[in-house]
Order: structure tokens, then sequence, then C-alpha cells
């Protein structure tokens, strides 16, 4: 499930509940949120029930009232992650500044060099003897990112497939982008990648060949 879809995909009453808990950083009591939802104590118990089963909520600690202790729920880090954030547009909006300001070759070193300094990051990630458990070491850490990524047997050899790209409708209109993608790749498994296929060019996946180690490279 998509998480720009999740928060939609529940009901109403779960959106409002989860939205209540967001702007309660400290966490809030049953009684809180039937006065936000207007529900009844019932209701929201189940609707906590069921939010905590998914891992979006936890029971937070009893807090002193003068009476008896009220335990309070707090969203958790899953939780907050359903709410949809429009990187896309702050991302494109960058990248037309810094070509406007640094240009092309500018905008092609950033990228390279953001690429190979989170590669170099993931490398420690990635310590496989064979070519075989290099490549499905970078799916998994292309994985993490959000690209969806498998380790397939493509002309007898292991290659990486990415099925979702995440600079996805910026590198439409600036293919610069994949530049990234490829620094990344390069610096975390310190061999050559070819970008075999593409998303962009009508490709079923982006599609990424792993080189040899070339001579004299650092292990």
């Amino acid at each position: 499930m998509k998480r720009a879809s999740a928060l939609r995909q529940l009901g109403t009453t779960q959106q409002k509940l989860l939205r209540a808990l967001l702007a309660a950083p400290q966490g809030a009591s049953v009684e809180r949120l039937c006065d936000s939802l207007g529900v009844t104590h019932n209701a929201v118990r189940q609707h906590l029930t069921a939010l905590i089963g998914a891992g979006f909520v936890e029971r937070g600690f009893a807090t002193p009232t003068g009476g008896r202790p009220q335990m309070r729920y707090v969203l958790l880090p899953a939780g907050r992650e359903l709410f949809p954030r429009n990187y896309g547009l702050i991302a494109t909006g960058l990248i037309e500044h810094l070509y406007a300001s640094a240009g092309k070759p500018g905008v092609q070193a950033m990228l390279a060099t953001i690429g190979r300094e989170l590669g170099a990051a993931a490398a420690s990630r990635i310590d496989a003897a064979d070519d075989d458990g290099i490549a499905a070491a970078l799916a998994e850490q292309l994985d993490a990112l959000g690209y969806e990524a498998l380790a397939v047997r493509r002309d007898g050899e292991t290659q990486v497939e990415a099925y979702n790209c995440v600079f996805h409708a910026l590198a439409k209109a600036h293919p610069d982008v994949c530049r990234f993608d490829l620094a990344f790749m390069e610096s975390a498994t310190q061999r050559p990648i070819q970008h075999m296929e593409c998303l962009l060019r009508g490709g079923h996946a982006c599609r990424f060949r792993i080189g040899k180690r070339e001579p004299g490279a650092a292990s």
C-alpha cells in the first residue's frame, strides 16, 4: 500500500483520530479524542485498538490528573508517515533554482557528490563476497530508499531492477537527477554501474548491470 494513499484507505473516523493525535505530540486521552471526534468512548477505543494493532498508535504513560490516572495515546512514526508529503514539488523548485544559479554542470556535480556520499555510507552494508550477493545487498539498500528494488537474473548474471523511481516526476523534467542513482550505486558497491533500462524511456523498470571491480579499487 503506497504511503501517499494509505491514510485515505482508512475509515473517516480513523483518519480524524490520527489527525487529532498528530496535533497532540504529548498524546491524547480517550476523553479528549471523544470531544475532538464527537463519538462515544466505545467507538474511540475500538478505533484505537485497530490502529494500535496496525502499528500506527501506542499507549503512552498514564498522567496524574488529581483523580484517576489517564492513559494517553501517542502517534508512532509509522502513523506519522501515513500523512503525505509533497517532496516532489519542493525538490523541483530546488533543482530549478540550482540550474538558474549554478548551471547544468553545477547541478550534475552536486547530484553526483550527494550520491557518492550516501553510497559510501551504505557501502558497509554491502558486504558480500560474490556478484550475486552484492546485487542482492544493493537491491536491499535501494529498496530502503523507496525504489522497490529486486535482484533479478538477466543475461546469465544477477542485475538489479527498481520498479519505483523516487525521482520519477522530477526526472521527467530534469533527467540529470538519474546521476544520483548511478553515483550512489557505484559508491556503495565500488563497481561500475550500467543503466540498461529506464522507466522514463518506456522500460518496465530501471534496470542496472553491476560491472566487475576495477583493479586497484578500494575494498
